[in-house]
């Protein structure tokens, strides 16, 4: 085991190169995130898996795989996952006339939203991705008919914090059945700000009572059960002057102490304009790290960045080893078993396998 490897980056083509073994045998990397221009086929995709194991058999091998618009593998095989709106909107269907049954709809809606989890984490895992960034947890606070955020919308569950937290739950039960662990997002709520943290800082102005109670509520439910946490780039100032993923306020004092998670922390993408704008300034993607780390993160992702000669994931590696050796960052060994914790402990069921397993081919008939 590493002393501590907190940085999950990403890798440029369908290939490793020579540049991308070198930054993913640096023992500050932990991780790898995937993308759609990482995929041509289920072949290519096990192959590139495949490579970047043998570089370190512990890294963790991630990808933004929700279902609906945020799926990074949708052909040859690969499953098109429904947008988890349709759960929540399944949960609201007793059904009319005769097949009426008051209830119907949020046990049909359970029972789907497992088999969802299974059928992602299976395929997935099937083609040597350890890990997806899901469930979303954010509530799909609503102007009207139009949910206030467009970044989020039908990626939630549903408007009701209860509804999401029994919905995810059984997701999560989906994942971990096909041996995946889970990442709840993005803590404490992104759903009620409609700016994209992805082009500009959102900015949330309601009260730390008010968020306990409605957006962040299913992170104290779930807190047994997930285990991984996404801070939102967002900055609620009633709270903190920082967004949540840089402040130690939301992390160690609500997220750990408050609502008991003790589970993994990642950073949202570092290259997000939400990421790099601190206390008014720019700053680097190293001092976003840093700041990251420092605040509470056990994993900080910079994303995109491997494109071309992939200077800005260089320049993160050496600065975050310079600011080790300053002393401005110190290694975590909770951090590190935290990261561990993620790995799968099981071995995946190959595709064509997967494709006969009785249990695999009854999930893809309860989806919606």
């Amino acid at each position: 085991m590493t002393e501590h490897a907190p940085l999950i980056i990403d890798v440029a083509g369908m290939a490793l190169t020579a540049a991308d073994r070198r930054r993913l045998a640096h023992p500050l990397v932990g991780g790898v995130i995937l993308f759609a221009r990482n995929w041509q086929q289920r072949t290519q995709l096990l192959e590139l898996t495949a490579a970047i194991k043998a570089v370190r058999a512990d890294l963790l091998i991630c990808v933004d795989h929700e279902g609906g618009r945020v799926q990074r593998f949708k052909s040859d095989g690969f499953t098109h996952l429904p947008p988890m709106r349709a759960l929540g909107q399944r949960w609201r269907d007793d059904g009319t006339g005769s097949r009426y049954r008051q209830g119907s709809g949020a046990l049909r809606a359970l029972e789907a939203a497992t088999a969802c989890g299974y059928v992602l984490a299976s395929e997935l895992r099937a083609c040597g991705v350890d890990f997806s960034f899901t469930p979303v947890l954010d509530l799909d606070w609503r102007d009207g008919q139009a949910s206030r955020s467009t970044v989020i919308g039908d990626r939630a569950f549903d408007e009701d914090a209860r509804v999401v937290t029994l919905l995810s739950r059984a997701l999560m039960q989906g994942l971990l059945q096909a041996g995946m662990a889970n990442c709840g997002k993005h803590f404490p709520g992104h759903g009620h700000v409609q700016a994209d943290s992805h082009t500009e800082v959102p900015i949330d102005r309601r009260s730390l009572k008010a968020i306990l109670q409605d957006d962040a509520a299913p992170y104290g439910w779930l807190s047994t059960v997930l285990t991984s946490v996404m801070p939102a780039h967002v900055i609620y100032p009633k709270v903190d002057a920082r967004p949540a993923g840089f402040s130690r306020k939301w992390l160690q004092e609500v997220l750990r102490s408050r609502l008991k998670f003790d589970g993994a922390i990642f950073s949202d993408d570092l290259s997000m304009e939400g990421a790099r704008r601190l206390d008014g300034q720019l700053v680097s993607h190293t001092e976003a790290a840093v700041a990251a780390l420092d605040a509470g993160c056990d994993l900080v992702l910079l994303c995109n960045q491997s494109l071309g000669q992939g200077q800005a994931v260089d320049a993160l590696i050496d600065g975050l080893e310079a600011a080790r050796t300053a002393g401005r960052w110190q290694p975590s060994a909770a951090s590190e078993a935290r990261r561990v914790a993620l790995l799968p402990e099981t071995l995946p069921r190959p595709w064509d396998e997967l494709m006969l397993q009785p249990a695999y081919m009854h999930a893809l008939d309860l989806l919606p």
